[in-house]
């Protein structure tokens, strides 16, 4: 892609970014991208370069987010932040996150250009975008740290976090230059934010098959994961008979097909997605009963209390199948985050955005996976755009979007920005 400004970027130099920002990778073979690594600061410095040819002021702040702003009609002025994550899942796709990130910078620049040419009025707030340093938790294990920084909800147990080379999160910020001593300056108060509006990949299905370019965003939902333990006693496989048998790896097996089954019955209603992706067993012998099976569980909903309500369903019928069994039965939740619903009114200017593109019944969607905005809603309210994929597929090499749906993003997003700049306005007094 040319290096030259241009008046508006288009959908395809977004996508001519995205691919570029391809080239930041920890893999020959495939694309990662991880918080603090020497690709994350290339990218960083590129996505800068962008933001200052849009116009922007720039900054990388104390958790290695890299940050623009436009000031509005003064200086000073709480800002409407725009933002993704320039992260990456290991073996990832080209859009999750990324697109976001260029999507916003097109739109400040497009905002930028109009307010310089005198199309539009200065806005009533500052314009900022932000490329999240950590997103989805690869390299330390814990994700969305560049945003929870920017919410003020810095958690200290978080220095001692290691990679699978054994280098600490604190060490990691030392060689990247962050001080750790400093990450609280990145935090953002109420008052310093009108709100949040992320684009993103919908990393779903449901645009194509109701062949929608766009959709918004109700809420984000809530997770809870678990590591659970079904433990029995490890004996010989042939000379135990069936009743003497406490086989953990069977009982383990029927409590994943309840979790599969109650998840299943509650569409329609509580809308649970449960998924057990990992489960390890012990001793791990051909000829030995399985003692301990290890699994997974990730547990989400629209609404936090129905989320708990399928998680309680869950653990009493694995509680009967291993009390059946002469089976213990363990639970260590390891993660816990409540749903984010979207502000009504940033609701409202994203649904404005979409229906300027054409779609005059914009698709209401909750966000099955999480996202930066679900940390930055404990500091300000937020909104969301959604983008068709192909596939729905994300998390993968097969990540895909057209053109066309991007070039409807860009105006939606850009629409959805006037909106917010007008409701804001009737809102606040003159200064």
């Amino acid at each position: 892609m040319s290096d030259q400004v241009h008046e508006e970027t288009s959908a395809g130099e977004a996508l001519a970014r995205c691919a570029i920002l391809d080239q930041y990778s920890a893999r020959t073979s495939g694309l990662e991208r991880v918080h603090l690594s020497a690709e994350h600061a290339l990218a960083n410095r590129t996505a800068t370069r962008w933001m200052q040819r849009a116009g922007l002021d720039t900054w990388q702040d104390a958790a290695g987010n890299v940050c623009g702003r436009r000031e509005g009609h003064e200086p000073g002025l709480p800002a409407l932040l725009l933002g993704s994550h320039l992260d990456t899942v290991p073996d990832a796709g080209s859009f999750d996150g990324m697109l976001g990130v260029v999507m916003a910078i097109a739109v400040a620049e497009r905002l930028v250009r109009r307010v310089d040419r005198g199309e539009i009025a200065p806005l009533p707030f500052a314009l900022e975008v932000v490329g999240f340093s950590d997103e989805e938790g690869t390299r330390f294990g814990t994700a969305l740290l560049g945003s929870s920084a920017v919410a003020g909800v810095w958690d200290d147990d978080w220095w001692d976090l290691r990679d699978r080379d054994g280098i600490s999160l604190y060490d990691a910020f030392t060689a990247f230059g962050l001080d750790p001593r400093e990450v609280g300056a990145a935090a953002r108060g109420p008052e310093d934010l009108v709100g949040y509006l992320e684009a993103h990949i919908e990393q779903g299905p449901f645009l194509e098959a109701a062949d929608r370019s766009l959709g918004f965003v109700t809420t984000i939902a809530g997770a809870r994961r678990f590591r659970l333990s079904v433990i029995g006693e490890a004996r010989h496989a042939g000379g135990t008979p069936y009743p003497r048998r406490k086989d953990a790896l069977v009982g383990a097996s029927l409590a994943i097909a309840e979790i599969e089954r109650i998840a299943l019955e509650s569409q329609g209603s509580s809308d649970a997605i449960a998924t057990v992706g990992r489960i390890e067993v012990a001793p791990g012998a051909v000829n030995v009963i399985a003692g301990r099976a290890d699994f997974s569980l990730d547990l989400r909903a629209p609404h936090d209390a129905d989320r708990d309500a399928v998680w309680e369903e869950i653990a009493g019928a694995i509680e009967t199948i291993c009390a059946s069994r002469g089976l213990r039965f363990e639970v260590l939740e390891t993660h816990r985050a409540p749903a984010a619903p979207c502000a009504p009114w940033l609701q409202d200017a994203v649904v404005a955005g979409v229906r300027a593109t054409g779609d005059e019944t914009p698709m209401g969607l909750w966000s099955r996976a999480g996202h930066d905005a679900m940390a930055i809603a404990a500091v300000t309210d937020i909104g969301m755009l959604f983008v068709r994929c192909f596939d729905g597929i994300s998390h993968h090499p097969g990540e895909d979007v057209r053109e066309i749906d991007v070039a409807r993003g860009i105006d939606a997003f850009e629409t959805a920005v006037l909106a917010v700049a007008e409701t804001y306005a009737a809102r606040r007094p003159a200064r």
